[in-house]
């Protein structure tokens, strides 16, 4: 695909991620400049928690009954709509674009088929911006994984590491490859290790603490190892249902103590990453590149890497950086989803864009 490439474009856009581990809604606004090369500059970044309704309908959404479930997407949306126009006006912003992530909710892509829910149309209703979101389907309908989709924000904003690895819900590294930009999933993290640490009562657990006071399990460390998952080439990706139908179900098998638990989870990660770096520098953001004794085994296991964990405002927004990315790549025509990640068909401009009501004042 041979994009239209605009001369200059400068645009405001402002990322929306939320992530499979619940964390919250992070929210990113970005200036873009494009001059035959993308230059960015966060202008501004929050964090919003979850009320506890909200995040319990989104953590059993895939239960829900089809009325149920679409009317969850409807609410959602107007919800991410109103967190948006708040966080404009509370700091005073010019926006011209949102691009936001949704909620994944199924990711099948064996079966060509992605839902992430959280309504365009209620976002752009709200704050009157036009606004895209629906990433993933395209790429998916072509055959692809639909993910991961932030290498390609890697390569485009991040191209002086050898290696981008992400520590969210889930895992994934991306990397230069010949022409190519390589990107899959690696392993679930924070999906599974806050789901541990709340039986503890605790939301995550803060510095890996717990997990590092705890004992790793061989046997188990040596099944979760073994999972076929592990041993398959990319391109691949990971969901929800993988975890809850071969992980959970694994660890519970061993009827370990939550601390020992969590760090055999640890060293699983650890494991894992260190299978995927050959050296050189990696760029670790996301909430994981926040626990200091998951990145400590990391360096342990693969000393052959230099784990760099950047400023706070990359650690925690870099993927609705990159979401903003996305969307302006999206108006800007030019591809924002890659076939050499994902195995679709051939690249592909990924999103649905809702026109906002641009008299609407904020």
């Amino acid at each position: 695909m041979k994009p239209q490439k605009p001369g200059n474009l400068a645009i405001d856009v402002v990322g929306l991620m939320s992530g499979t581990s619940l964390d919250g809604l992070d929210l990113c606004c970005v200036h873009f400049d494009y001059d035959g090369r993308w230059h960015y500059q966060i202008v501004r970044a929050e964090s919003v928690d979850y009320p506890a309704e909200l995040r319990e309908k989104l953590a059993t959404a895939q239960s829900m009954s089809a009325l149920d479930y679409a009317r969850l997407h409807s609410d959602y949306g107007l919800y991410l709509g109103a967190q948006v126009r708040e966080f404009i006006a509370r700091n005073g912003l010019q926006v011209d674009l949102i691009a936001s992530h949704g909620q994944t909710i199924f990711h099948q892509p064996a079966v060509r088929f992605t839902a992430q829910i959280g309504s365009g149309a209620g976002i752009a209703a709200e704050t009157g911006i036009d606004t895209v979101c629906d990433f993933r389907t395209t790429d998916v309908a072509l055959g692809g994984q639909g993910a991961p989709l932030v290498p390609i924000g890697d390569a485009v904003l991040f191209g002086d590491y050898e290696y981008c690895l992400n520590l969210g819900g889930f895992s994934n590294i991306s990397y230069a490859q010949a022409s190519a930009r390589i990107a899959y999933d690696i392993s679930p993290v924070n999906y599974v290790l806050n789901h541990y640490a709340g039986r503890l009562g605790m939301a995550f657990d803060r510095d890996g603490a717990t997990a590092h006071s705890g004992h790793v399990c061989a046997a188990l460390l040596d099944a979760l190892n073994a999972l076929p998952f592990y041993h398959q080439d990319g391109p691949k990706s990971l969901g929800r249902e993988w975890v809850e139908e071969a992980v959970y179900p694994l660890i519970e098998s061993f009827h370990l103590p939550v601390e020992d638990v969590l760090a055999t989870f640890v060293e699983h990660v650890a494991t894992q990453v260190g299978r995927h770096v050959q050296g050189g520098r990696v760029l670790v953001t996301g909430g994981g590149a926040r626990n200091v004794y998951l990145v400590e085994r990391m360096q342990t296991l693969a000393p052959q890497a230099q784990f760099v964990v950047p400023d706070p405002l990359t650690i925690d927004f870099k993927e609705a950086l990159i979401f903003a990315l996305l969307g302006a790549l999206y108006v800007a025509d030019m591809p924002n989803c890659l076939a050499s990640v994902t195995g679709a068909a051939h690249d592909n401009i990924g999103g649905c864009l809702y026109k906002g009501n641009k008299k609407k004042q904020i």
